[in-house]
């Protein structure tokens, strides 16, 4: 249910950039959501960047800080001192230590939110380790602290001593909208045999385990294409090379029209060492598809019966080759997998989030928002 409110709030989203990562779209979704409720809602960033601005409504609006982490932060401390917004929410480690600062020297701490969207060993940048280390204080400084994920969340209590009062799971709004039409089993079983796994070319995402259980299929028409760009692209391709399926393997680079992809393909895959959401498993389940999903934080959450994807070991080139295979001979019932999907909507974050800023409303000391 949304929180009835007896006038519209003031809010305050702020992430370094629209990039194309995914916590840069949840946060442009759930900033328009808001604004489509009827809340006057700001959307601050560091410096422009037009990946994911489509997601962002005309109805929210868009604020540049000037560039430097000292200039910005400090501009965001303004920005939220002039405001004065209801709530104000970070996402991302780097954003969430800036934004507790700014929130902190407008003396408005207490309406601040920070958000969690990655486990602290996938984030490499100097600063996104301190954001993480101060996780406790930072904690403190502010109303109320969101992770993606019971996985996340736990990892947040237990690795940086966070109380568990302070933390809340509230779920991205992964299901893409509008939700892809109904599929039907004989329609994905009649697909080529394509796999589509999709993300950075990192070493967390583990596409080296992906390449070489694909090898282990044996399977001369099966197709794997890797969707994303990255610093591993010279060792992915010199490892499909030497595997041997350099022929049968495609890295396109970054991809706008992913649904196009979902589309054409009869399995998903997500090989990742560690995954603190898995929007990709969310929206590959909204378009049908199996997933077959290493066990490594937020998918287990996602896949949350057989009849929704299948999960191996992480790094278990092994079973990875066995569950890619058994999916691939029989894709099974796309309904289910959908059915979930619609389970991860935009209006079930908004209504998480909406939940939280009237708590936080409720009890904020600082004055009310204009």
């Amino acid at each position: 249910m949304t929180t009835p409110l007896l006038r519209p709030r003031t809010l305050l989203f702020y992430v370094p950039a629209l990039l194309d990562g995914g916590a840069e779209r949840v946060w442009a979704r759930l900033a328009s959501g808001f604004a489509a409720r009827g809340d006057w809602v700001t959307f601050a960033v560091d410096f422009e960047a037009t990946q994911s601005e489509r997601f962002l409504s005309r109805d929210v609006k868009l604020e540049v800080l000037p560039r430097g982490h000292f200039g910005s932060t400090r501009a965001l401390a303004r920005l939220i001192a002039e405001r004065r917004p209801d709530a104000s929410l970070s996402a991302l480690a780097v954003a969430d230590l800036k934004h507790a600062i700014a929130a902190t020297l407008a003396q408005r701490g207490d309406r601040a939110i920070l958000a969690y969207h990655g486990f602290s060993a996938s984030e490499p940048q100097l600063l996104s380790r301190i954001g993480y280390r101060l996780t406790p204080l930072l904690t403190r400084l502010t109303a109320a602290t969101v992770a993606v994920s019971a996985a996340l969340r736990h990892d947040l209590i237990a690795r940086f001593v966070v109380p568990e009062r302070r933390v809340r799971t509230i779920y991205n709004p992964a299901a893409p909208d509008p939700f892809p039409d109904p599929l039907t089993a004989a329609a994905l079983a009649a697909r080529p045999k394509t796999v589509v796994a999709l993300g950075r070319l990192v070493p967390d995402k583990d596409f080296v385990t992906l390449l070489r259980a694909f090898a282990q299929l044996g399977d001369g028409e099966a197709r794997l294409v890797i969707l994303g760009e990255g610093p591993e692209r010279a060792r992915l391709a010199a490892e499909a090379f030497a595997l041997g399926i350099s022929t049968r393997v495609e890295l396109p680079g970054f991809v706008a029209d992913v649904a196009a992809r979902l589309d054409a393909a009869r399995v998903f895959v997500l090989s990742s060492r560690r995954e603190a959401f898995g929007l990709a498993c969310v929206e590959a389940q909204a378009h049908g598809l199996p997933v077959v999903a290493t066990d490594c934080g937020g998918p287990t959450e996602i896949i949350a019966a057989p009849a929704q994807g299948t999960l191996v070991p992480v790094g278990d080139v092994a079973a990875l080759a066995r569950a890619l295979g058994g999916a691939l001979a029989d894709p099974g019932d796309p309904a289910p997998r959908q059915a979930r999907a619609r389970q991860f909507s935009l209006e079930a974050a908004l209504d998480g989030y909406d939940a939280l800023i009237g708590e936080v409303v409720t009890h904020a000391r600082s004055p009310a928002g204009a």
